[in-house]
């Protein structure tokens, strides 16, 4: 490479088209998939205090939601329940009869394009917050595995296109590969939450899902924040048992892992812009601390370029209007 003064890289700098022309990351509608929260306790739309602008959302109202994202250009939304009635075993996740298994059917007549993609975890369901059924106060794994597959099932005998574990239990992927097949599921996909970290940017989360342990944490199965190797095993461990799309969450403190995962593994890989992520961004922008479409969409590019071909974010809508108006 030549040097100054023969090399100037300011001259592909000096104005937005050569900025857009030589730009080694862009951001597209069709990067994003937007969570959406259905809740069977309300009777209207209800504003998530802890996630300014975020939803829980009626069976019958989240179907405008689904839509006004589609008609965007967001091409999938992932959806959580909370449901009415809570147990032991979490009876109501898979229920088909329950609010997710409701809310699939109510979008996929209404907006039969998008695709439906379901969060498949006990926890939302559990009286006691845990992510699967307890053996005196530990979460035990095996038993687990059943129900957590029976509640994919039921997701998509209801119509959804995809499921996405995120309880991780050991096994789950392939137990709900095994029963999805055994059904005749075999064209299925799987976004498997491979590398899902014990992390406190979930804290806006257990409002919006009401999904907080009512005693200790997740830190026997979720992972160690200090680990990465571990995260390459858990990613490896899943792609063995089946999963079509692997995950990395939360991803701004985690971007090493996306980037390793990105370069060890070929598949499809999606990284979660978790709900703290989102709301340190909104309370900082509403004290004028900083400007939130530059931010948002700098920290959207960075988790692009780390290696994410999927992100999975609450600002998905309005980064979408923000593109088709650039």
């Amino acid at each position: 490479m030549s040097a100054f003064p023969i090399t100037r890289l300011r001259r592909l700098r000096q104005n937005e088209m050569l900025r857009e022309l030589v730009a080694e990351t862009q951001l597209a509608p069709n990067d994003f998939i937007y969570p959406l929260f259905i809740s069977e306790e309300i009777s209207k739309p209800q504003e998530i205090t802890a996630m300014p602008g975020i939803k829980q959302w009626t069976v019958k109202s989240v179907v405008k939601e689904a839509k006004r994202a589609y008609e965007v250009g967001i091409p999938a939304v992932l959806l959580f329940g909370i449901p009415s009635k809570k147990d032991g075993v979490g009876s109501e996740a898979y229920n088909k009869k329950g609010v997710i298994q409701k809310a699939i059917r109510e979008i996929k007549s209404s907006v039969p394009n998008i695709l439906v993609i379901t969060d498949v975890c006990l926890c939302e369901y559990t009286d006691h917050g845990h992510c699967g059924i307890l053996k005196n106060t530990i979460v035990d794994n095996d038993p687990s595995l059943e129900l957590i597959s029976q509640m994919a099932l039921s997701h998509i005998q209801a119509g959804a296109d995809m499921v996405a574990p995120s309880d991780m239990m050991d096994g789950r992927v392939g137990a709900i590969r095994k029963l999805l097949d055994q059904n005749g599921f075999v064209d299925t996909p799987i976004m498997a939450y491979s590398a899902k970290y014990a992390s406190g940017f979930y804290s806006p989360f257990r409002e919006a899902a009401q999904s907080s342990p009512q005693f200790g944490d997740r830190k026997t199965y979720q992972m160690d924040s200090r680990n990465v190797r571990e995260a390459l095993r858990e990613i490896e461990l899943d792609i063995e048992e089946g999963t079509d799309i692997i995950m990395v969450k939360p991803a701004l403190a985690y971007l090493d892992v996306i980037y390793r995962a990105k370069n060890q593994y070929n598949l499809p890989l999606a990284a979660y812009n978790v709900s703290g992520e989102y709301s340190m961004i909104k309370a900082a922008a509403k004290n004028g601390w900083i400007d939130e479409k530059r931010i948002v969409m700098e920290v959207l590019t960075g988790i692009k370029r780390a290696g994410a071909d999927i992100i999975i974010s609450y600002f998905a809508p309005q980064v979408a209007e923000w593109l088709q108006n650039k």
